[in-house]
């Protein structure tokens, strides 16, 4: 029995061994299975960064700049017919290649400076810029912003488009590392340099230098090199011909990072700041524009730059066919030389729009190309005067405020603004009495524009103008209605187009809120393949566009502009002077053609007080005559025949008694102070009504005010001031209103305010300034301060850290300087 339990246990013991040592096994084949599979994924990870790394390399030659001419085409930008050359962009014409030696070193210390001051440190990639921007990415789904080095911004410009994606950074950045593997930094610095865009058509440093300058690159001082490498980030904002002012302070910006980080010296920083900006009249543009239209072909060059970026814009091969009527051009032209003397007296520019599509069909931006290439037409931003008041027209219409309601119209009139007095006076002193809005827009009174814009708000009226198409900085200042905010002769002639065109204003699919200078981009055979088709945005209703036609019509027939009317056509529009005959404007429109004109002196404003025949050049004059010439000229060439303006609705207006309050349109509660009567469309007026209080006064704030000068403020309104106190915090001062209830609005006069003082629980601070140390400290003992003295054990207290009238407390400390 034991011999056959021996023979049988072994066995059993065995299997039983060999079944415990399976899942052993198992867990080895499971380790050999993930270390292969971590080996295969090892090698595959190699393979793919060696052969990305390759493809990377493959392209640094092709980063050359001297190297690219071959694989560029060139651009070209044709008029409306598809047939006329306005411009050619050169792609490896539109810029210099200069060797590092040619270019001033402080133009490298400022481009560093200004774009990647880690220039020299990274290699090629900022690990904490790129952290930033893909943060930005992650969080706004794709739109990657900043992060980029140097480099980074050369492989860029230089070989990759300029579409913003993550996928093109990681490409961009891992091309950057590469390059920095093969190059040395001036290598890189002067290859980017060449390539960069400065604006104004100056692509690369020497041909900027030249442009702006008109010096090599290689002699560039300090804030003219400050001035170019501020361009880049923006050419379009930081342009110091269409924006001198902020390019200056760009440039001044500059010049601050130069001397922070140690480049120039602080008289070198101050000297820079008083350098002289370029003057826009001698920024000469490569010779790339055609003689039919070289602003209108600079004009568009700006869109494409901002919308395909340099590199595909110049010598990228696009074939645009912009809007330009090439007979309409040399009509506009006509129209100016015939009315407006050749001299050196003002001179004139026009842009005419296309008022159903918002194709600009003609632009006269200056005298000479050759001579200036500041575009006055889209560059020239001056006060429009009263051809700015159809947008505060445009504004109470919609309140619903009709064209009826009555006001009264004198030689001068006070405005309350926000709390200030704004006087307003009436062009020449006129006195018209109790007038409308049909005869005040007619004879552009001031007075009653002035009351209008109070009443519907300035800021509502800054965002009427902007929703039109003014694309100028505007503020939302009073003055706002009477045109003294500035604004381009083509951002007004498309802000007019909407009254044309039943209410809409017309952008480009393409380009956005912008006028419409590019019909399409066109193959070698003009057909188009890109369309920037019209997309109208509704500002307007058709009944109040329709209404503004019919009262700008009534200026024209006997009204400011009546030198602008055309026998048998309805012609609307208005005219605008500023104050001192500084600028003249006429904005006008048939049915079908919007056009703007402007006449003034371009360098400066100079008054025009007789350069109309021996009288004031108003917007009746010189403006409203080239504008006339113009359109005969147009109706004759195009053989138009006369159309009519759709009539407004025929609606009752009922009187209503409103009030602003707050920048909106209320109605009178019965006891609202500066209340007006005006006729609504319905006769009901706005939904709301207003919290006005019987005798309302404004209620001050005289928080910070010592309780004398407080309660004198508010009995002034008059308010009455009621008492009530907090423990005092030692140190904080005493006689000081540190609240009020309420702190702002208005109440019925008399009413009670309640001011909050600070009460000592432990008394204050007295003045011992001047006495003797032991008896300063024996006035002080009772208080049981904290006492320091600097200074002598004994002689004269000559100052003390607290002021007198300062809460006192238990331990708070009070410093003493004491002299002999």
């Amino acid at each position: 029995m034991q011999a056959h339990e021996g023979r049988y246990t072994t066995p059993v013991l065995a299997l039983f061994r060999r079944n415990r040592r399976r899942p052993k096994r198992r867990r080895i084949r499971k380790l050999r299975l993930l270390a292969l599979l971590a080996v295969l994924g090892l090698l595959g990870t190699a393979s793919f960064t060696f052969g990305l790394l390759t493809a990377v390399a493959a392209q640094i030659p092709k980063l050359d700049p001297t190297k690219q001419h071959s694989s560029q085409a060139n651009t070209y930008v044709y008029a409306a017919n598809n047939r006329t050359v306005l411009s050619i962009l050169r792609g490896s014409q539109a810029r210099i290649i200069v060797r590092s030696k040619d270019i001033s070193p402080w133009m490298k210390d400022a481009i560093v400076a200004a774009e990647d001051r880690r220039f020299y440190e990274h290699r090629g990639i900022d690990l904490r810029g790129m952290a930033r921007a893909l943060w930005a990415d992650i969080s706004n789904r794709g739109a990657v912003q900043g992060g980029s080095t140097i480099t980074q911004q050369f492989v860029k410009n230089a070989y990759l488009t300029s579409k913003r994606s993550i996928g093109r950074k990681l490409f961009e950045a891992a091309l950057a590392w590469q390059l920095e593997q093969r190059w040395d930094k001036d290598q890189i610095l002067t290859a980017y340099l060449n390539t960069v865009y400065f604006g104004n058509g100056a692509y690369g440093v020497e041909q900027a230098s030249r442009i702006y300058f008109h010096h090599p690159a290689s002699v560039m001082r300090p804030a003219e090199a400050a001035l170019l490498a501020g361009i880049p980030e923006d050419p379009s904002l930081w342009d110091p011909v269409a924006h001198p002012k902020t390019a200056k302070a760009r440039r001044d910006l500059v010049l601050r990072q130069l001397y922070q980080q140690r480049y120039i010296t602080l008289s070198q920083y101050g000297d820079g700041k008083h350098y002289p900006m370029p003057d826009p009249a001698q920024v000469t543009l490569p010779s790339t524009q055609g003689a039919a239209a070289p602003y209108f072909a600079n004009y568009v060059k700006d869109q494409l730059v901002k919308e395909y970026g340099p590199r595909r814009t110049f010598g990228g091969g696009l074939r645009v066919r912009t809007t330009l009527d090439v007979d309409l051009q040399k009509v506009a032209r006509e129209a100016i030389a015939s009315a407006l003397p050749t001299s050196s007296g003002p001179t004139a520019t026009l842009v005419a729009l296309d008022a159903k599509t918002g194709d600009v069909l003609a632009m006269v931006g200056g005298e000479n190309y050759h001579k200036s290439q500041f575009n006055l037409a889209t560059q020239g931003e001056r006060q429009p005067g009263s051809s700015f008041k159809p947008f505060v027209l445009a504004t109470a219409l919609k309140e619903n405020i009709a064209p009826s309601s009555i006001f009264t119209s004198s030689k001068q009139v006070t405005i309350n603004a926000d709390g200030r007095l704004w006087q307003v006076n009436n062009y020449e002193g006129e006195a018209l009495g109790p007038i409308d809005l049909t005869q005040a827009i007619a004879y552009s009174d001031n007075s009653v524009f002035s009351q209008l814009t109070a009443i519907v708000g300035p800021r509502n009226v800054r965002d009427m103008a902007k929703d039109l198409g003014i694309l100028t900085k505007l503020n939302g200042y009073f003055a706002i209605g009477l045109g003294a905010e500035p604004a381009t002769p083509l951002d007004m002639a498309r802000a007019y187009t909407a009254f044309a065109d039943g209410g809409d204003r017309i952008d480009g699919s393409i380009f956005g809120n912008t006028p419409r200078a590019v019909d399409c981009l066109t193959n070698t055979k003009g057909r188009c393949t890109e369309v920037n088709r019209p997309v109208a945005h509704h500002v307007l209703t058709p009944a109040q566009a329709e209404t503004i036609d019919q009262l700008l019509q009534g200026v024209v027939r006997y009204g400011t502009g009546k030198a602008a009317a055309i026998p048998g056509w309805q012609v609307a529009g208005k005219t605008g002077t500023t104050e001192n005959y500084g600028d003249a404007w006429f904005v006008g429109y048939t049915p079908g053609i919007v056009a703007a004109v402007w006449v003034g002196y371009p360098d400066k404003l100079i008054p025009m007080t007789t350069e109309f025949h021996g009288k004031p050049v108003a917007g009746g004059t010189y403006p409203a005559l080239i504008w006339k010439a113009f359109m005969q000229k147009v109706i004759a060439l195009k053989q138009l025949t006369p159309e009519s303006f759709p009539a407004p609705p025929s609606q009752y207006a009922g009187p209503v008694n409103v009030v602003n309050r707050g920048g909106l349109l209320m109605r009178d509660n019965g006891v609202c102070k500066d209340s007006h009567q005006l006729a609504f469309y319905g006769g009901t007026g706005p939904p709301r009504v207003a919290t006005c209080k019987p005798n309302e006064v404004e209620i001050p704030d005289v928080v910070g005010y010592r309780l004398p000068d407080a309660k004198a403020r508010l009995e002034g309104q008059p308010l009455t001031a009621t008492l009530i106190y907090r423990p005092a915090r030692p140190g904080e001062r005493l006689g000081i209103v540190v609240k009020q209830f309420p702190r702002q609005g208005t109440a019925s006069a008399y009413d009670k305010i309640t001011l909050v003082l600070a009460k000592s629980l432990h008394g204050a601070i007295p003045k011992v300034v001047g006495l003797r140390l032991a008896r300063a400290k024996a006035k002080l003992a009772r208080l049981k301060l904290n006492l320091r003295i600097e200074g002598p054990s004994a002689g004269k207290v000559v100052k003390q850290s607290l002021r007198p009238g300062t809460a006192a407390g238990p331990g708070l400390r009070l410093t003493l300087s004491v002299k002999p």
